[in-house]
């Protein structure tokens, strides 16, 4: 009996379970093509917005700013002075 309902608890937990989806943005690329269409997807492939409105120059498409870039954040860090002023 116990066997039965750990079975049908592992059925309903393994059909309940939704689908993984695909990351939208590539964390690589600054820029990302956002091509509209029947199929509306995001190339990440872009260093600049000149070079992707180049390529959505013409198309159903427009250039965004990737969210998710891996390197947005990042900036030339300051160097900390350890020394204390006083000789505190």
């Amino acid at each position: 009996m116990r066997n039965l309902a750990l079975a049908i608890l592992a059925i309903g937990a393994a059909s309940a379970a939704a689908p993984a989806q695909a990351q939208t943005y590539d964390p690589g690329y600054p820029v990302c093509l956002h091509v509209y269409g029947k199929i509306s997807y995001y190339e990440c492939a872009y260093t600049s917005l000149p070079q992707c409105n180049a390529t959505a120059s013409g198309r159903s498409a427009q250039c965004v700013i990737n969210p998710y870039y891996a390197y947005a954040s990042q900036g030339p860090s300051a160097p900390r002075n350890k020394r204390y002023r006083n000789g505190y």
